[in-house]
């Protein structure tokens, strides 16, 4: 009978290892424990304290109001095992910094806190105890929205969980409309099912030019020091591509796309502060095209293509994170990444399963950053990705990104930002685009089209300590967008050359919310124009950062 109620009780702990005692010792809390004296000393962890806040914190004379406690009471906290399920660490361990470190980044990854800190809260007789405190945001988004970029509006009707009844799930349904379809999109993800770090994805959608159906399940290289990875992925989706000239629609035909691809990997773990992992798997991409019912002879259409292929990939990768705010986000912890990455991916795809040609399907990306968020910083990035058949790179794109960050005071930084893109012999139904929806905001979305781009962006970003109702951190910026296409523009005429807007913008960064992202308003002002076009550029959009 004793060992029926032992297995009893271990099932409902959940099988988590029992804490070290700490009898005797003054359990006042205390953030100023020094890291490096506690991992010199072996100091091992005792007892991980839960600190979950409210939405509304309501000892504060601000949030002490009957329609802040009402959201705190209708608001479902997030359970204790699911934030336990993301630590790297557990009781008994010797403390690490790193891996309070990480564990931090990983909780506060999820759209359903606002921050979250971890810190050694006790320490006696050689054990130190912790305390994770999160902060969690509202998570139950209904009502109706919109937007507007590039001169084309988007509306959308939304139901979203962010965090079902606490257990860090997201369930979603979606009325949808915007330039391309309306749509009716359901969700459902949860990144979390146990501690082994599996999720599951899965998203119907029901438009008025087809239907998409995906699934994902993914066991990811969740940390540094994750030993192995395995994922499956399945998609299947028909929409009808429109490609757009000057902004508006010149030509259009259906895309049917059965994509699929199961993959694992291995990793030796972090050593001496790098990363090294390699994976391998099977991908099958097939692509149709047709002529649309109501364009039955479009003026281009692109080739159908089907690659199924093994692949072999690896990746390494840098240790080196830095913790911020004001850059991107306002008033709120900025997890940047700041070491030296490079991954490549080979494939190689017969005839024999359906395509024209043997191709090599290659991907390659590396990226660093340089200086320090606080004075000066650079986030360097740069790929290729494409494939080799008949003797010549097909689909092949070369992309690379600068993005420069000068911090002047704590409420005034600037930034410029440097992109180009690349592409050899572009598939038309992903083309290349400069316009409104990318970069050129006092333009229409898909203005100009060809083999490349390019665009410079500055932008002088003013940070406030603007907290209307408790809900929104305010900024602002003033900027300058300047870029141009250059290339065959297989569906419009030629480039028009440099273009370039200047304009500013009030930023609204909510602050109890699980969006994750900043309200942009911007009005742009085109520097060259053409007949038809409008001289100013009214764009209201949510975006994840400035």
């Amino acid at each position: 009978m004793k060992w029926i109620w032992f297995l009893v009780s271990l099932a409902a702990a959940g099988y988590a290892s029992p804490a070290l005692a700490n009898p005797g010792c003054d359990s006042t809390s205390t953030e100023t424990l020094d890291n490096t004296w506690l991992e010199q000393n072996q100091v091992r962890i005792g007892e991980i304290n839960l600190d979950t806040r409210d939405v509304f914190d309501t000892s504060k004379p601000g949030e002490n109001k009957s329609l802040y406690r009402l959201a705190n009471f209708l608001h479902i906290n997030t359970r204790a095992s699911t934030i336990r399920d993301q630590f790297l660490f557990e009781s008994g361990d010797v403390y690490s910094r790193r891996l309070l470190d990480e564990s931090e980044r990983l909780l506060r990854n999820n759209r359903y806190f606002y921050d979250a800190r971890i810190f050694p809260s006790a320490y006696c007789n050689g054990v130190v105890d912790i305390t994770v405190r999160t902060h969690d945001v509202w998570t139950l988004n209904a009502g109706v929205s919109g937007s507007r970029n590039g001169g084309a509006n988007k509306s959308n009707i939304e139901f979203e969980e962010l965090n079902l009844l606490g257990f860090g799930s997201k369930l979603s349904v979606d009325m949808l409309s915007d330039v391309d379809r309306d749509s009716i999109i359901f969700e459902y993800t949860s990144p979390h099912l146990g501690r082994n770090q599996l999720g599951l994805s899965l998203k119907f959608a029901d438009s008025t030019d087809g239907d998409a159906k995906m699934l994902l399940l993914e066991r990811p290289f969740f940390a540094l020091d994750s030993r192995w990875a395995a994922g499956f992925e399945y998609l299947d989706d028909e929409r009808l591509e429109t490609l757009f000239d000057l902004g508006k629609p010149v030509t259009r035909f259906q895309h049917s796309r059965t994509f699929g691809r199961v993959y694992g990997g291995l990793s030796k773990g972090l050593r001496d502060g790098w990363v090294s992992r390699w994976t391998a798997g099977l991908a099958y991409d097939a692509n149709h095209f047709q002529p649309a019912e109501n364009d039955p002879s479009p003026a281009v259409m692109a080739i159908d293509r089907t690659l199924a292929y093994p692949f072999i990939g690896y990746e390494l990768r840098q240790d080196r994170f830095s913790k911020t705010r004001n850059h991107d986000q306002i008033g709120r912890t900025e997890d940047i990444y700041m070491g030296t990455h490079v991954s490549a991916e080979l494939g190689y795809s017969s005839s024999a399963f359906g395509d024209a040609n043997d191709a090599l399907i290659y991907q390659l990306r590396a990226g660093t950053g340089l200086g320090d968020p606080e004075k000066v910083m650079w986030l360097l990035d740069a790929g290729l990705t494409g494939r080799y058949e008949d003797n010549k790179a097909v689909d092949t794109r070369l992309s690379a990104e600068a993005r420069y960050y000068r911090r002047q005071s704590a409420s005034r930084l600037f930034f410029f930002g440097a992109s180009l893109l690349a592409a050899a012999s572009p598939v038309l139904d992903d083309p290349v685009y400069l316009g409104g929806s990318s970069g050129l905001r006092g333009y229409p979305l898909r203005y100009q089209g060809g083999d490349g781009k390019v665009l410079f962006t500055a932008e002088q970003r003013f940070f406030t300590n603007k907290y209307p109702f408790k809900l929104f951190r305010v900024g602002g910026a003033v900027f300058a967008d300047v870029g141009r296409t250059w290339g065959y523009n297989a569906f419009g005429g030629e480039s028009l050359g440099w273009l370039g807007d200047i304009g500013f913008g009030l930023r609204l960064a909510p602050t109890r919310s699980g969006s994750g992202k900043i309200i942009n308003i911007d009005i742009a002002f085109p520097l060259q124009t053409t007949p038809g076009m409008d001289k100013v550029q009214f764009l209201l959009e949510t975006r994840h950062g400035f």
